[in-house]
């Protein structure tokens, strides 16, 4: 008998124990409010700092560049309508390039910002999610004021070419007033591929916690001081005046820890996840009529599979039953009866996409395991079909 094998790592992981025992002291013991001016406050806001300080070092950035919000979602608002927020903007709305396989805190805000004048054009993408770089150039306009692109997509794992496009819209730059603003959504990247800001050439960047075994309820934005964002939340002024609201110093202190974890056992974590896969690839290639969604070179933690003729939905509470945790695709949306829009942006037929599932790696996972979840889809696939053909 097996015990739970969870495969929805993209949608949410366990904190770590070494990052529970990192924050335990900090809910009932070093409580202070890092705005408080007496010990307890400066000792809140020392650990605050010295955070901000591990995660620029890792990020090798300035630590006054980072900022803590409460999700990734909220650091994608704070990103993109921090932008938008400048006067000159409000004034003059731009255009914005971004494509079509977002996750929905980034699409949700785009479209929020053309009705309020901006104009949006959406990179096209291939039958797995990738964008031509070389075609990049001929979307830019005068009037493009931010980009907005993400690193790793959630749904199949496809790594966009951040730093190609970084590099062209630096050279682009070069002879602008209004400088285009790059943004990119790392969400999905952090811990699952080798991260250093200055490398992607990018002016904003976000992340959350609980996507690297960190809790949830945490964020993190890199913003270079060329974005000049404007705050979206107003109140006391905390994080250097641009995301007023108390710091939630467990949750900083969890991330930071998450974080140092996730880099310091990169390549192994890399090497198993890659051999995770390719088992996981294998075996599913042996189910008949099955189809890889995600692309051989994407991300090495996310897998999109489709079985025509059974209804993904069904397949996940099949699986359940056998205590194996999947998804459908996002979890932000998995509930809501609409398809994927990102894999009705790559084309995939209706069926297809109703017939779609997606598996998430973590390196706590065995290959035994992995084994088991092929047989399981193996006997699961062929048992619906019999049912429902």
């Amino acid at each position: 008998m097996h015990n739970e094998i969870y495969l929805d790592n993209s949608a949410t992981t366990p904190v770590a124990e070494e990052v529970v025992q990192a924050m335990e002291p900090y809910w009932s013991v070093q409580y202070g409010n890092p705005s408080s001016p007496h010990l307890r406050g400066v000792a809140a806001q020392r650990i605050v700092n010295a955070c901000r300080a591990q995660l620029a070092s890792i990020l090798q950035v300035n630590p006054s560049e980072l900022y803590f919000t409460g999700s990734g979602t909220e650091a994608n608002n704070l990103a993109l309508q921090g932008v938008a927020n400048a006067p000159y903007f409000q004034r003059s709305p731009g255009h914005i390039i971004t494509t079509p396989i977002e996750h929905p805190s980034v699409l949700n805000v785009v479209q929020y910002l053309e009705k309020l004048g901006w104009e949006v054009s959406y990179l096209p993408v291939d039958a797995y999610g990738r964008i031509d770089p070389q075609e990049f150039p001929q979307y830019l306009k005068e009037n493009t004021k931010i980009v907005s692109i993400m690193l790793v997509n959630n749904e199949l794992g496809t790594i966009a070419p951040v730093r190609r496009i970084g590099e062209m819209i630096q050279r682009e730059n070069q002879g602008r007033q209004h400088k285009i603003i790059f943004h990119v959504d790392a969400v999905q990247a952090l811990g699952h591929l080798p991260l250093k800001i200055p490398v992607l050439k990018v002016h904003l960047c976000t992340f959350s916690g609980h996507k690297i075994f960190g809790p949830k309820g945490i964020g993190l934005l890199y913003a270079h001081k060329q974005a000049q964002l404007r705050p979206i939340i107003f109140g006391g002024n905390q994080e250097g005046g641009l995301r007023s609201g108390t710091e939630n110093v467990p949750a900083i202190v969890g991330l930071a820890k998450a974080v140092q974890l996730a880099t310091e056992n990169l390549d192994d974590n890399l090497k198993k996840l890659q051999e995770l896969r390719k088992a996981l690839v294998d075996g599913i290639k042996t189910i008949p009529d099955s189809h890889i969604n995600s692309p051989e070179d994407g991300a090495p933690h996310i897998l999109n599979v489709s079985f025509p003729g059974v209804r993904g939905e069904v397949l996940v509470h099949f699986l359940e039953q056998k205590r194996i945790f999947v998804s459908m695709g996002a979890a932000c949306s998995s509930r809501k009866r609409d398809v994927s829009h990102v894999l009705k942006a790559i084309g995939l037929e209706h069926d297809r996409i109703l017939s779609s599932i997606r598996l998430s790696l973590a390196p706590q996972i065995t290959l035994a395991q992995i084994e088991y979840v092929v047989y399981s889809l193996k006997e699961t696939v062929e048992e619906i079909r019999n049912i429902y053909i």
